[in-house]
């Protein structure tokens, strides 16, 4: 597992389903990569650096990484020329849609306050 300070025993023993959930997706960037994986079903490295407006490359490949550690991401490498890489959601990684879907609800419904469709442009 990717690591962080969440897993400090200490901290883990206050709640440890939470504190374990929060040490997989408590990065700045996992809910939107999970989320735009599971709404195209497939993602390359350049279509999310795209969507994730402001992420650096590092960023991205540090989150990807430690999603796939994780075992939320499976990542597909491509022996061509130039490499293709795609990612799509494990096993794991669809169990937790319905935890997206509904945090989507709750944010449209919540947060977005415009009466809008909640995705942006």
């Amino acid at each position: 597992m990717a690591e962080n300070k969440f897993q400090n025993k200490e901290v883990m023993a206050r709640c440890a389903p939470m504190s374990r959930l929060q040490s997989v997706i408590g990065g700045k960037w996992k809910i939107l990569i999970l989320w735009y994986v599971s709404f195209y079903k497939v993602q390359r490295f350049g279509e999310l650096m795209r969507r994730l407006d402001g992420i650096t490359q590092s960023t991205l490949t540090r989150q990807l990484r430690e999603l796939e550690e994780d075992g939320f991401l499976h990542r597909e490498i491509y022996k061509e020329i130039p490499p293709r890489v795609e990612y799509t959601l494990t096993e794991l990684g669809e169990s937790f849609l319905p935890v997206l879907e509904t945090m989507f609800a709750w944010s449209q419904r919540f947060l977005h306050g415009d009466g809008g469709d909640g995705f942006l442009q």
